[in-house]
């Protein structure tokens, strides 16, 4: 018997490219076709999900005919009542066989594996999906070893099918040791890594393809199943780039932005005062974000940096203007550090050349890296170095260990390498925006915010 497996992975919300991918993927389509995922298809940067909680990626993977996901870390990222939304309500299977609540429960809507039925083939369907460490507590989930699951799921389901298939989003170093150590697997699709394989490879007797990311490719591989067992007759990665967008895709699309933007679009509360944005010098709204990151977390100072914004809050804040201004999905994070390492970074950041710097890193959506803000501590300095730090009301000590209120992008290390140098980091399921949502909602915040933290020394006058 014929099977032909047409998949995607690590679109990430791509939309447009998407639609065109859709387009090939109905050329390729036939009646021995299955169409799958291998995660991370929904990237809640998307005002399209976040307006609809994830239900538009459900109506987009039906209307191109998908039959099973696997799911990625951009899945979990909304909240584990998300996740369960999408899963519940979609027609298709969400799989994972390691993933469960963090308190060893079975998350509702999502499957261990599937199984699929084409011209009496049938068709096993696993899928992992990666641990994300330090994250798993904050987003509320519970990873399992990926390969005992896979083993424990594959042997449930002896003797009911005739060809297996793994969709891991656990990435391309974890899926070839694999094809060694489970024989019972025939085909894995990868995820997570982002590699593009230009056509399948087959190791140690198992067929192994990836497409990429951004629905750039689309992957195909063709087997012959027969006699228990299975063979690659084709294979490709195809590009999307020369193809017409899906007119129904497109339509999907612009429903569930219509239905999201108003959605997000009402308003919340008005602001006492604007909180105004700028990447270099000391602004309210970065104020603002310290100051809440530092009374949610408890911490000796909080710090952030201003790039985490693209634009100020003026009047009103609604959902869809958190997104707007704040789209980076980064976590409050607190961590210790010493002072040394603190200075360091609030001295470079003194530099406008640092705060005008790209800004790029894991979960960043801005553009430049900005400046950072404090909260409980005072910088006096000369506009090229640093002449004191105070936190609190004592300067700043060079080897003491100083808690810090921030995030995730700025505890790697991200525009700022000295802060990379910390210990005992924990995270929070909140992202930055809902620090904004929280707190420019609290009058003596916005207040607050207001008030300079970084204060020009006075200069002696020039002796003639």
């Amino acid at each position: 018997m014929k099977l032909r497996i047409i998949h995607t992975n690590d679109v990430h919300s791509h939309f447009d490219n998407f639609a065109r991918a859709v387009t090939v993927i109905r050329e390729l389509k036939d009646e021995n076709s299955i169409v799958l995922d291998g995660g991370d298809f929904a990237d809640f940067k998307s005002i399209e999900l976040q307006g609809t909680r994830g239900i538009a990626a459900i109506e987009l993977l039906q209307s191109a005919g998908y039959g099973a996901l696997t799911i990625g870390n951009n899945e979990m990222f909304n909240g584990m009542d998300t996740l369960e939304l999408m899963a519940s309500n979609s027609p298709f299977p969400f799989i994972s066989n390691n993933l469960l609540k963090k308190d060893g429960t079975k998350i509702q809507g999502v499957v261990r594996s599937a199984l699929l039925q084409k011209n009496g083939l049938r068709i096993l369907i696993t899928g992992s999906s990666p641990d994300l460490g330090v994250f798993n507590d904050g987003l509320g989930i519970r990873v399992m070893d990926y390969q005992a699951m896979i083993e424990e799921e594959i042997q449930s389901r002896k003797g009911q099918y005739d060809v297996c298939i793994l969709l891991s989003h656990v990435g391309t170093f974890a899926d070839e040791p694999l094809t060694a150590a489970i024989p019972e697997i025939d085909v894995v699709i990868s995820a997570h890594d982002h590699k593009l394989y230009p056509e399948a490879k087959v190791l140690n007797g198992v067929i192994m393809n990836s497409a990429g990311n951004y629905g750039e490719h689309v992957g195909v591989v063709e087997l012959e199943v027969a006699d228990g067992k299975t063979e690659l007759l084709h294979s490709a990665t195809l590009p999307t780039r020369d193809a017409e967008m899906d007119s129904e895709i497109m339509d999907i699309l612009k429903a569930n932005k219509g239905k999201a933007i108003a959605n997000l679009s009402e308003p919340l509360y008005t602001l006492p005062r604007p909180l105004w944005h700028d990447v270099i010098e000391e602004n309210p709204l970065a104020n603002l974000i310290a100051d809440g990151l530092r009374d949610m977390l408890g911490c000796d100072i909080g710090l952030i940096n201003s790039g985490i914004a693209s634009a100020g809050l003026f009047d009103f804040v609604s959902n869809k203007k958190l997104i707007e201004v704040c789209p980076s999905p980064l976590n409050p994070t607190s961590f210790e550090i010493q002072g040394a390492a603190l200075r360091k970074a609030i001295e470079s950041s003194l530099d406008a050349q640092t705060c005008l710097a790209d800004g790029r890193g894991p979960g960043f959506r801005g553009k430049f890296a900005g400046r950072l803000h404090v909260s409980g501590a005072a910088v006096t300095h000369d506009g090229h170095s640093v002449r004191e730090i105070l936190i609190g009301n004592e300067p700043l000590q060079e080897e003491r260990w100083y808690s810090v209120a921030s995030s995730d992008y700025l505890q790697r290390g991200s525009g700022y390498p000295s802060l990379a140098d910390n210990r005992n980091d924990a995270y929070r399921a909140e992202e930055i925006k809902d620090v904004i949502r929280t707190y420019a909602n609290k009058a003596e915040f916005v207040e607050r915010s207001y008030e300079m933290r970084w204060k020009a020394a006075s200069t002696a006058p020039v002796q003639l």
